[in-house]
């Protein structure tokens, strides 16, 4: 039981190095030396774990999965509106995007071409099919309007803020993320919503982005 625990925190810390790494270099310039040394395990302990660093990034891209995954079955499992859940998802992700090096790191790679002989796309489309559903809820329960289909607003939602955490690390390293998802939504609830009950809205809105411990309260 001691080994397996011991094994079990050798292989987290060679994910954390590892993200780290790609973090600083990318995945295509990262090398298993810089993974052990980052790491703080030997290479003998690496190769233990993972026979090569293709392996590494598909371990990364699978817990990055299961963090996520969790994480949206819990906010899905709420009694918040389907208007509400999708930017509470929204918002998760980007707070993660901050804070979680596994999830930075898997994120990356999913979108990195040189990682893979093909993109992941499942992770996409596994979003898209979440939000359409969430859209579809929205609109039968008149939260929004008929004027965007929800297929269409899903297939839209998901580029779009793959687009802004993708310009955030770029400027900022991800630092205005949450603040600037916050922005997208505004748009999306403006466009969205009935004129009637915009006001409603925006007030969730803020209701969602300034909650106790998020980001954006903190930016303000």
């Amino acid at each position: 039981m001691v080994q397996q625990e011991r094994a079990r925190l050798t292989r987290e810390k060679i994910l954390l190095g590892a993200a780290d790494v790609i973090r600083r270099v990318g995945y295509a310039k990262a090398s298993l030396g810089q993974i052990s040394e980052t790491s703080g395990v030997t290479r003998g302990a690496l190769y233990f774990h993972f026979g090569s660093k293709l392996d590494i990034a598909a371990a990364l891209v699978d817990e990055q999965h299961r963090i996520t995954r969790e994480a949206s079955e819990m906010i899905l499992a709420t009694d918040a509106s389907a208007l509400e859940l999708m930017m509470h998802l929204c918002l998760d992700l980007a707070q993660r995007l901050v804070a979680d090096p596994i999830v930075r790191a898997g994120v990356r790679l999913t979108s990195d071409t040189s990682t893979f002989d093909s993109p992941i796309g499942d992770p996409f489309r596994d979003w898209i099919e979440t939000f359409g559903a969430l859209a579809t809820r929205a609109q039968d329960n008149g939260e929004t309007t008929a004027t965007v289909p929800p297929d269409m607003a899903a297939r839209f939602i998901i580029p779009a803020f793959t687009g802004v955490q993708l310009v955030s690390d770029t400027l900022t390293g991800r630092e205005d993320l949450p603040g600037r998802v916050r922005e997208m939504w505004e748009i999306l609830v403006r466009a969205l919503v009935a004129a009637e009950n915009l006001a409603t809205a925006l007030q969730m809105l803020d209701d969602v982005f300034t909650a106790p411990g998020s980001d954006e309260e903190a930016m303000r």
